[in-house]
C-alpha cells in the first residue's frame, strides 16, 4: 500500500514540476563545502545535517552526545544504508526501506543535506562519499560533504552544542537513477570491453595478497586497473587533496568520457572513487558496482586475476597458527 501511495505523490510531484507549479528549495551546493559555508546557512530549515561519526573513526554516538554541530542529526553507518542481499554484504537497500528511513531523518527533495564525516582517514571519509552516492543514486541532488568533517569544524572553533536532535520526520519520495548503479550481470557482460574496471582496493588486495574475510576468493576482476582510493586523501590535512593533486593522480588514460565501473570490496572504497571522478573531476560515466568483490568472488565460475603465489598461502597458513 505504501508503494502505490509513494507512486502516486511521484507522479504529482512529476506533473507539477512540469507545469511550473512547484520549485525546488533547498541550497545549491558543491559536493565539498566549507566550514563558513554551512555555519552561514546553519539555521536554515531547508539544512539536514547528518553527523556520521561511527565505530570506523573509532567514534560513535555516545561522542556525538557530549558534542555536535548545533542541529545535526545522528546516523548510523552501515545501519540503514546498508544491507546483506543474496550473500553478499553491504549492498544498497531497496528504494522503499531508504525512503522510510530518510523520511524519518526530515530529508526531502526540498532540503539540502549535509554529510559530516569525523575527518579521520580516507575510510571515514567513505562513509560520507557512500551516502552521498546513495542520495544521489535515489535522485537526490542538494547533497555536500563538509570538507575536513567535524575535526574542521572544531579546528575552526565554531559553535557545537551537546544532546540528541530528534529529527523532524518529512516526507522524501525517491527518483531512482539505474545508470549508477550496477549489478553483478552487468559487469560481467563488460569483462573484456571497453569499460575500465577501477579496483579502488589496496594493492597488496588488487594483488591476491591479501583479501577481506568476507570474500571467497584473492584477486581482481579480469583486466581491472588498480587506483587505491587513499592515493585521494591528505592524511595530515584530514580532507581530500586539491583538485589539481586529485587530477594529477588520475591515469593520463582517463579521458572524460571513460566508461568506468568503480569497485572495492563492498563498494565503500568504490564510492570515494566515484565521488571523485564522476563529482569532483566530473567525469560523465563512472558507476559503482556496490557488490564489489565479495559479489564477484561469491561464484566459483566467475573469473580472476591473481599474481597470488604458494608462497603467499603457505605465509598465510603460517600466520593463521594452523
Amino acid at each position: 500500500m505504501r508503494t502505490l501511495i509513494t507512486r502516486s505523490i511521484r507522479s504529482t510531484l512529476i506533473v507539477l514540476a512540469a507545469l511550473g507549479l512547484m520549485t525546488t528549495a533547498g541550497f545549491a551546493a558543491e559536493p565539498l563545502v566549507s566550514t563558513g559555508w554551512l555555519k552561514d546557512r546553519l539555521k536554515s530549515d531547508e539544512i539536514v545535517v547528518l553527523d556520521l561519526r561511527t565505530a570506523i573513526a573509532k567514534s560513535g554516538r555516545d561522542d556525538y552526545l557530549k558534542n555536535h554541530i548545533p542541529g545535526a542529526i545522528w546516523s548510523n553507518y552501515p545501519g540503514a544504508w546498508r544491507t546483506d542481499r543474496d550473500g553478499v554484504t553491504g549492498v544498497v537497500p531497496s528504494v522503499e526501506k531508504l525512503e522510510a528511513y530518510l523520511s524519518e531523518l526530515g530529508v526531502s527533495e526540498e532540503k539540502t543535506v549535509v554529510l559530516v564525516p569525523a575527518g579521520k582517514g580516507s575510510t571515514d571519509f567513505g562513509v560520507a562519499t557512500r551516502i552521498y552516492w546513495t542520495l544521489k543514486y535515489l535522485g537526490h541532488d542538494n547533497v555536500s560533504i563538509l570538507d575536513g568533517g567535524w575535526k574542521a569544524w572544531v579546528a575552526a572553533e565554531l559553535p557545537a552544542e551537546a544532546g540528541n536532535v530528534v529529527p523532524e520526520g518529512d516526507l522524501f519520495i525517491a527518483d531512482p537513477r539505474d545508470d549508477l548503479l550496477l549489478t553483478t550481470a552487468e559487469v560481467e557482460g563488460l569483462v573484456g570491453g571497453k569499460a575500465t574496471l577501477l579496483d579502488g582496493r589496496p594493492e597488496a588486495q588488487f594483488l591476491g595478497k591479501a583479501k577481506h574475510p568476507a570474500a571467497k576468493r584473492y584477486g581482481r576482476i579480469p583486466g581491472a586497473v588498480n587506483l587505491d582510493q587513499n592515493i585521494f586523501y591528505d592524511t595530515g590535512a584530514e580532507r581530500l587533496l586539491p583538485v589539481e593533486k586529485i587530477r594529477a593522480a588520475v591515469p593520463a588514460s582517463f579521458a572524460s568520457d571513460t566508461d568506468i565501473v568503480s569497485y572495492c570490496n563492498t563498494g565503500h572504497w568504490a564510492a570515494t572513487n566515484w565521488f571523485v571522478l564522476h563529482e569532483i573531476l566530473d567525469y560523465k560515466q563512472v558507476r559503482l558496482y556496490d557488490a564489489s568483490m565479495v559479489g564477484w568472488a561469491l561464484d566459483a565460475s566467475r573469473d580472476m586475476e591473481s599474481d597470488r603465489t604458494r608462497l603467499d598461502d603457505l605465509k598465510s597458513w603460517w600466520s593463521s597458527g594452523s
